[in-house]
């Protein structure tokens, strides 16, 4: 593999041992002023993914209802890169006070940490205001490599090396992909995107022979025939793809994977303002129109609030180190 794991076992124990603190909810975090009903400004969304992938496309559903219900513009800006440290070390470090809120995936807090040597943040910087929803990966190819299931593909990255595309180091398909590489003793090269939507187009083009990407970007040209779809990591099969198998259905167990999207803010900012971003947040995904739009991302609700919220991220924390660990990654 082109990565290695970057923390010693003693590294791991101790930031692992933390991680009920580093995750506890902030008691000091300050009221807000009873003459600023918040919001009483625009509020910007920073999300880590680029323009049109399921996150951002996400994002800027959710806003737009905000946009109504709060009575406030909610602003959408992509900060791509750094395997999404950026745009959460962006939100981690602006003022705490509701006005910037991180739309993204839980790896800069439950996978970054232990992939990078320093962090730019700590996990504790900031609190979840909200685990939107979960959504399984899927494992497809370019069609002109004549692979058409996991057993193929395993059968052939065992006797030739292949590209497989991922959103990014440390990415959930990062993941994935370590893991198989490890299971099935196979030649498979990571090759990281900045993002799904430009990953998918890759797989497409024939610049890299397969991706493990997010299943709503991947469906539509799984469909048109332009990809082969192998499994899904999810724990069921896929809305969109169901006669595609799972991962467990397809022998490999081990692989089985949901990414979850959050919403977080950083840790100091007051609970009042938090809770109304919860509350208008779970009311704007009972929507029709945010539920069919979920539905074709592939992303199942998930609503999780405050010391729910956290304690999940906490989990998989401890989940993802384990995995790291064992499958020998690292960032150089």
């Amino acid at each position: 593999m082109l990565f290695r794991i970057a923390s010693t076992r003693r590294q791991m124990l101790a930031v692992s041992g933390g991680t009920a603190l580093l995750w506890a909810l902030d008691a000091r975090a300050a009221p807000i002023d009873a003459k600023d009903a918040y919001p009483s400004r625009p509020v910007t969304i920073v999300t880590g993914a680029p323009p049109g992938s399921p996150l951002d496309i996400l994002a800027r559903l959710i806003g737009s209802v905000l946009d109504t219900t709060l009575a406030q513009h909610f602003i959408v800006e992509n900060k791509p890169g750094a395997a999404r440290n950026l745009a959460a070390d962006y939100v981690a470090k602006s003022r705490p006070d509701g006005y910037t809120v991180l739309f993204g995936i839980d790896g800069p807090f439950t996978v970054n940490p232990h992939l990078y040597r320093k962090m730019p943040f700590k996990p504790g910087d900031m609190k979840p205001v909200m685990i939107l929803g979960s959504s399984g990966l899927l494992i497809g190819v370019n069609p002109k490599t004549g692979i058409r299931t996991m057993a193929e593909l395993v059968e052939a990255a065992r006797t030739r090396p292949l590209n497989i595309c991922t959103g990014g180091i440390g990415s959930p398909g990062h993941l994935v992909l370590a893991e198989l590489d490890q299971t099935a003793k196979t030649k498979l090269n990571p090759i990281p995107y900045k993002g799904n939507a430009p990953a998918v187009a890759a797989i497409v083009s024939g610049e890299v022979d397969g991706g493990i990407l997010a299943t709503g970007g991947m469906i539509p040209y799984v469909k048109d025939g332009r990809i082969t779809a192998l499994a899904v990591t999810g724990a069921q099969r896929s809305g969109l793809a169901p006669t595609v198998p799972t991962v467990a259905e397809a022998g490999y167990r081990k692989l089985q994977q949901e990414v979850l999207f959050v919403a977080m803010v950083p840790a100091a900012t007051p609970d009042a303002a938090v809770q109304t971003l919860a509350s208008a947040i779970t009311d704007a995904m009972k929507r029709p129109e945010v539920q069919q739009r979920m539905h074709l991302l592939d992303t199942r609700p998930n609503g999780a609030t405050g010391a729910d919220a956290a304690r999940t991220l906490s989990e998989d924390f401890e989940r993802y180190g384990r995995i790291i660990q064992a499958t020998g990654m690292k960032v150089e």
